[in-house]
């Protein structure tokens, strides 16, 4: 694929091994910082947990856009036909924060969206000696699946680019 200007497009991975990869990859960065998450989560105050989630998941988000080339400035790179491509595939599959700059806001909504297990994993931590443990295991399985979740977005949304620029 060639970006704008000419230059081999070299942004996103160019066969279904490299996805492959790149998805293992941020899975296995997914799970770092979910155990980040879990560890932060055994500290007993209130509101804390969440606040270092906001962050840790913002940056994650990041990390994973850039690794798969899918970046606001990456995408931007991208000739338009691409551009829509990749935004029609992120739209279609649910992929909110694929080609997005992560707000906190955004981070937030998503959150909200597995309030259920927030709320638990809360509601654990008033719980005497087992409460942050169970906090701390909801936390990371939470974490896990909402990062498991954008990188397997990301994942499609470059196959569709691949599909697209063979076609």
């Amino acid at each position: 694929m060639e970006a704008k200007n000419g230059t081999a497009w070299t942004l996103i991975p160019s066969s279904v091994q490299d996805i492959a990869q790149v998805r293992e990859r941020c899975r296995r960065l997914v799970r770092r910082r979910a155990m980040i998450s879990a560890g932060v989560s055994v500290v007993p105050i209130p509101g804390v947990d969440v606040m270092s989630d906001l962050g840790l998941f913002a940056m994650m988000i990041d990390d994973i856009n850039k690794e798969f080339g899918l970046t606001p400035n990456q995408i931007d790179q991208m000739q338009p036909k691409f551009k829509l491509v990749a935004y029609e595939a992120a739209v279609g599959i649910g992929g909110m924060m694929v080609g997005k700059f992560v707000t906190r806001e955004l981070v937030m909504q998503l959150f909200k969206r597995s309030g259920m297990k927030t709320m638990a994993k809360q509601a654990a931590k008033l719980v005497p000696l087992a409460g942050p443990i169970v906090s701390a295991a909801i936390g990371f399985t939470v974490f896990r699946q909402i990062g498991y979740q954008h990188v397997d977005a990301c994942a499609v949304v470059v196959h569709e680019l691949l599909v697209a620029h063979r076609a």
